[in-house]
């Protein structure tokens, strides 16, 4: 039982339900969320979650060693599992969700294989890159949306596609500006951010690039009358903290000040996300 407990705390299962979460909102998004859609929703729920599942579970095969002395007490390095046990939970974890996605439709199959090959690269090479890494997470954050859609059969509307594309740039500019808090640690381990190859600074300029990039997607979605009136409230407030957390970390671009942007960009999507649900769920008014 202890074995089983540690293999599941392998798994993060908090991390894997959020991210089936993810693709029943991608669904919403879609407006596939209707009792013919169910199999799908269901299949793509399983499927998210399997293939976080086996992303951490690589992941902490990969950071043995690192964690060895940051987190000795994670799975791995404190004994529970044993190096060769996650690779082969992995294999099966990853095996069962490319299973299901087979089994939901051959969209679903190839979005998940190509984020397994984007998860797997990131795991074992890409976090070193700097930015091609975070770009890789960033990949990884915005499949979920499209593979809801895919999975209710409806395709991939306009809306869809451009949540993720917001979704990708605004965590594409966390992820930068999360280095710059890490650059001590990231310099240690030979970890090649911006923020350790190009100083703090440039790192806030790039990271502000990406923000605002976001923020100039968000008026399509209204322009092109593909959401609701409701859309606005939650969306103009992303796009104020956005434009501020933009401000705010070019203006000092220090490891305390990137903590605490890195906070308000998460609280942003949360609320970009908000947005686009009441937009495509609600009618106008």
């Amino acid at each position: 039982m202890a074995r089983l407990l540690s293999l599941l705390r392998l798994m993060r299962p908090v991390n894997a339900v959020m991210m089936g979460f993810a693709v029943l909102v991608g669904a919403a998004l879609a407006g596939g969320l209707n009792s013919a859609s169910w199999r799908g929703l269901l299949l793509g729920f399983a499927t998210g979650f399997l293939m976080t599942a086996a992303a951490m579970a690589l992941n902490d095969y990969c950071d043995r060693e690192i964690d060895a002395v940051n987190q000795p007490d994670r799975p791995i390095p404190s004994g529970e599992v044993k190096p060769w046990e996650a690779l082969a939970l992995m294999t099966l974890l990853s095996l069962l969700g490319l299973l299901l996605a087979w089994m939901t439709n051959l969209g679903c199959l190839l979005l998940a294989a190509f984020s397994w090959i984007v998860m797997a690269s990131y795991s074992t090479v890409g976090k070193e890159t700097g930015l091609p890494g975070n770009l890789m997470v960033s990949i990884c954050v915005s499949i979920p949306f499209l593979y809801g859609a895919l999975a209710s059969g409806v395709g991939l509307p306009m809306r869809t596609l451009l949540f993720a594309s917001m979704a990708f740039l605004s965590n594409t500019g966390r992820e930068v500006a999360k280095g710059i808090a890490d650059v001590e640690g990231d310099r240690r381990r030979g970890v090649r951010t911006i923020a350790v190859s190009r100083g703090s600074r440039a790192a806030a300029l790039v990271s502000a690039l990406f923000l605002i990039s976001a923020l100039l997607l968000s008026p399509l979605p209204i322009l092109w009358g593909i959401v609701s009136i409701w859309y606005l409230p939650p969306v103009l407030a992303t796009d104020l903290m956005l434009l501020y957390s933009s401000i705010s970390l070019i203006k000092r671009p220090t490891r305390e000040n990137s903590l605490r942007v890195k906070r308000i960009i998460l609280t942003a999507m949360a609320l970009g996300l908000l947005g686009f649900l009441l937009g495509a769920l609600l009618p106008g008014g």
